[in-house]
């Protein structure tokens, strides 16, 4: 592998858009460029070392699913053709009257993008609802390219730990992939609450959700006291 060029070097190319900028920002903002660049870098990285995970293990329970047509299927049948299933947990199961926020925030983006997801790999968003249930909310929002799938009954939830004892439920983000005949997990989200650092809500790394990503541009960064709802 080809040595990388430090990245105060790389950083030192960049040039302000705009003239009129003090010294005291170019050299603030080169500094901080470099960070940026090893960053990229850990990324990198990480996204190799994930793909490079060994085997996980096979998805032996017989969890149940009505897919978006209402047929019952197992795990296998929400693969179509493809070899791996993105699959996310939604908080909008029957006890609540509208479904999570922070979850339909998320849902809207990756609905955006979800045609050409699913041109590499399955994607599948999972809630306890009816899935007439769940495609009626898609309707009012807007949603054209999610397909959305109940899980039968509350075995897949309570072996995932999503629903607490009050009866709330929290999210998952999932992949499986197809090994033959056999499904195993490939990757979870297990960033918990309990890992989260002082002061910062429970988030992966990096963050998925485009809304997060575009706020930490800005001056005042996502701030600790704001979160989307469903209505303004």
């Amino acid at each position: 592998m080809a040595s990388l060029a430090p990245a105060l070097e790389l950083a030192a190319k960049a040039k302000t858009p705009f003239p009129g900028a003090s010294a005291e920002y170019d050299q603030a903002r080169q500094a901080l460029l470099a960070q940026e660049i090893e960053l990229r870098r850990q990324m990198t990285q990480l996204v190799e070392q994930r793909r490079a995970l060994p085997d996980g293990p096979v998805i032996a329970k017989d969890y149940r699913f009505k897919d978006p047509n209402g047929a019952e299927v197992g795990l296998a049948g929400l693969f179509g053709d493809k070899d791996t299933l993105v699959t996310y947990f939604w908080m909008y199961g029957p006890q609540r009257e509208r479904p999570c926020p922070m979850c339909t925030n998320l849902l809207g983006a990756v609905n955006g993008n979800a045609a050409d997801i699913k041109q590499r790999v399955a994607l599948k968003i999972l809630g306890r609802s009816p899935v007439e249930r769940q495609n009626a909310f898609a309707q009012e929002r807007g949603w054209r390219d999610l397909d959305f799938v109940q899980t039968v009954g509350d075995d897949y939830a309570r072996d995932l730990g999503l629903i607490n004892d009050d009866g709330t439920e929290n999210p998952a983000l999932v992949v499986f992939k197809r090994d033959g005949g056999t499904v195993r997990l490939f990757w979870s989200s297990e960033m918990t609450r309990e890992m989260a650092d002082p002061g910062q809500d429970p988030r992966d790394a990096p963050d998925i959700a485009s809304l997060w990503s575009v706020l930490d541009l800005t001056p005042d960064g996502r701030g600790t006291d704001w979160y989307p709802k469903l209505s303004y």
